[in-house]
């Protein structure tokens, strides 16, 4: 049920964020058009970019959610974070893009037309991201996928952006022209701050980079509350997509009967997944407590 729901999430929070810019990027064509604005076109520039990586990740997300095969015994979950890398690198180009444009126009500034068009098509634009962060949010905390993270990171940053350039125009209304390339030039400045936060999050993730701390702790907590087990050492974690992989060392009995240490690590298996309830590939090795090194090596409970 976890695998169907995990799938599903992350689907219908491709296709409203594809529905929800392509209609941004319809009404910011018609307003940069009948404006000129460079924060418009920077505007515009960024949906262009969101909606390229948005249909990049559900392309790929569709290969991320293959079961494991022959081939791939782990899984296809880190073809997420390849999307992610995908994401950072078009956002980046993006603001390069529009930080010369804002530059240019700084150098030759144009009176804008139609200012009034402008910011009800920002506000229109604010709404439907508003939309694309909330349903965003609710696919993240069910699933913590990682590309839906750096989709969310990037709409959440748009926010702003929009935000920014409904305040470019209503100023370039009033006669500073000045405001309008400036504001375009620190949307560009945001956007490349932006992707360096994506790729560092997606790359964390290709190097299988621990579970946060917190996790970690929680594991060692649940493997030392069964009676039979003494403690763990050498736990190693990672995440790939939607599966979480832990190893183990077991502390037990030396004289424990093999078939008992087995229900053991069964039932110590079936505590972790039943605590944070996804799907999870866990490992473990059994030690008989006579051959475990005491510090640094184990994380036995007192």
């Amino acid at each position: 049920m976890k695998h169907r729901s995990y799938e599903f999430w992350v689907r219908t929070a491709s296709l409203v964020t594809i529905m929800m810019v392509s209609l941004m990027i319809a009404a910011k064509s018609w307003a940069w058009l009948a404006s000129g604005s460079a924060s418009m076109l920077g505007s515009l520039t960024d949906s262009l970019m969101d909606i390229t990586a948005s249909l990049m990740s559900f392309l790929v997300l569709g290969y991320a959610l293959r079961p494991a095969d022959d081939d791939h015994r782990f899984g296809h979950g880190k073809a997420e974070a390849l999307a992610g890398l995908a994401q950072a690198a078009f956002i980046a180009g993006s603001g390069c893009f529009l930080a010369f444009h804002g530059i240019e126009r700084l150098i030759n500034p144009v009176t804008l037309k139609h200012s009034s068009l402008g910011i009800w098509v920002s506000l229109f634009a604010i709404v439907c991201t508003l939309i694309v962060v909330f349903v965003q949010t609710k696919v993240i905390n069910h699933t913590e996928s990682i590309a839906i993270k750096a989709d969310s990171i990037h709409y959440k940053g748009d926010l702003i952006l929009n935000l920014a350039v409904l305040i470019a125009i209503v100023l370039a209304k009033y006669g500073m022209t000045y405001a309008d390339p400036l504001f375009a030039i620190g949307v560009a400045v945001y956007l490349l701050y932006n992707s360096w936060d994506i790729a560092r999050d997606s790359a964390d993730h290709l190097m299988d980079k621990e579970l946060p701390d917190e996790e970690k702790a929680e594991i060692l907590s649940i493997v030392n509350s069964h009676k039979e087990v003494f403690g763990a050492h050498d736990i190693r974690t990672r995440q790939g997509g939607k599966i979480k992989f832990i190893q183990m060392h077991l502390e037990l009995e030396d004289n424990l009967p093999l078939i008992r240490a087995h229900q053991v690590a069964d039932e110590v298996e079936a505590m972790i997944k039943a605590y944070f309830d996804c799907e999870m590939d866990i490992l473990m090795h059994l030690d008989p407590l006579s051959v475990v090194k005491k510090p640094p090596y184990s994380e036995s409970q007192n």
